[in-house]
């Protein structure tokens, strides 16, 4: 079974004693940790159980089959059922589960953990398709999953988080889900025995760890932060992005309020034409584009437009340096956002 998230969510709440097989795959060590213990918790709470609990290297199991063979079939001393952890694992020994899967009737629940398998591999697929099997791929987090952590981290240990406080932290984490947790134990310790986060809590605490991204740097020329804009560019430039690219993603930016723009002068709400965009925005950025519909108006976005086509028609037909003139064209627009906020 290929599982997303609400069927995990669902999963730890009634786990199904007839899955015996988990695999969690893809570059988000933290998330794999993560969901690594929690669904060998499904089976013993105590993962340091030694009659219950069996933890593998996949080097070692590779190098002595049977071990694991042995293992799978063995029953606890102290009864309940059993778990068994494999690390890093390979495809290869995704051959060698799937023949205990088929060929034992013991009811052991086998979870794997692997950065060097991906859709791809013949063992996700066999897992995919499998009523015993689950796999989840595991990747950066989006702003959504970043969220669902956030709340469930929260609820888990009784704490309660302001609406404005929950905004900024979720901006300020990272997409890999360790670094969000050592984030939020941080701020756990530095709250104390207060059961509510505030922003203060949060801008204190909290370091960003989100790093740059094309939409920070949209959000930061279309509203006016230039000095912002200007680190978020030079980040993305030693990044490897393509100024040609970010022209195009800023252009593409400004259409989405050109569109909020054409719907509010037909008597829509600035909010309402935001909520009505498709993909729609990320709850954290709804405040900064909602207020940048009230910056910004038609002529002015049409203005926007020509020059940053003009600024592309220029990258690709002049010898002008291609990196200045995207700088160059976003300071412009930047410097354009600030003089609209003060009419």
């Amino acid at each position: 079974m290929n599982f997303k998230q609400a069927d995990i969510d669902r999963f730890f709440k009634s786990p199904d004693e007839k899955v015996r097989c988990v695999l969690l795959y893809g570059t988000n060590e933290g998330m794999i940790a993560d969901l690594l213990t929690k669904f060998a918790r499904t089976v013993c709470d105590d993962l340091n159980d030694a009659f219950r609990v069996s933890t593998f290297q996949a080097e070692t199991i590779e190098k002595d089959i049977g071990a694991l063979y042995g293992d799978y079939n063995a029953t606890s001393l102290m009864g309940g059922r059993r778990v068994i952890l494999i690390k890093d694992a390979t495809n290869a020994l995704g051959k060698h589960i799937q023949d205990l899967l088929e060929n034992s009737s013991s009811d052991t629940l086998i979870v794997i953990s692997s950065s060097k398998m991906n859709t791809k591999s013949s063992f996700v697929t066999y897992l995919n398709a499998s009523p015993i099997g689950i796999a989840v791929g595991c990747y950066e987090d989006r702003a959504e999953n970043i969220s669902t952590y956030v709340r469930s981290f929260f609820i888990q240990n009784g704490i309660t988080i302001a609406t404005d406080a929950m905004n900024l932290l979720c901006a300020r984490l990272s997409p890999d889900r360790k670094a969000s947790f050592n984030e939020l134990e941080k701020l756990t310790t530095y709250i104390g025995s207060k059961k509510n986060v505030t922003l203060e809590d949060v801008q204190k605490a909290v370091s960003d760890t989100s790093g740059s991204s094309v939409e920070d740097l949209c959000y930061f020329v279309a509203g006016g932060q230039s000095e912002k804009a200007v680190s978020s560019y030079e980040s993305l430039l030693s990044e490897g992005e393509d100024p040609l690219m970010l022209l195009r993603y800023l252009a593409y930016h400004f259409l989405k309020l050109l569109d909020c723009v054409a719907k509010i002068e037909k008597g829509e709400t600035a909010e309402s034409a935001a909520s009505s965009l498709r993909p729609p925005l990320m709850f954290f950025r709804k405040s900064d584009f909602t207020l940048q519909l009230k910056i910004w108006r038609r002529q002015s976005l049409l203005d926007v437009l020509s020059l940053l086509y003009k600024a592309e028609r220029d990258c690709k037909t002049t010898d002008y340096p291609v990196k200045e003139i995207a700088s160059w064209t976003m300071m412009q627009i930047s410097g354009a956002a600030r003089k609209l906020k003060c009419v």
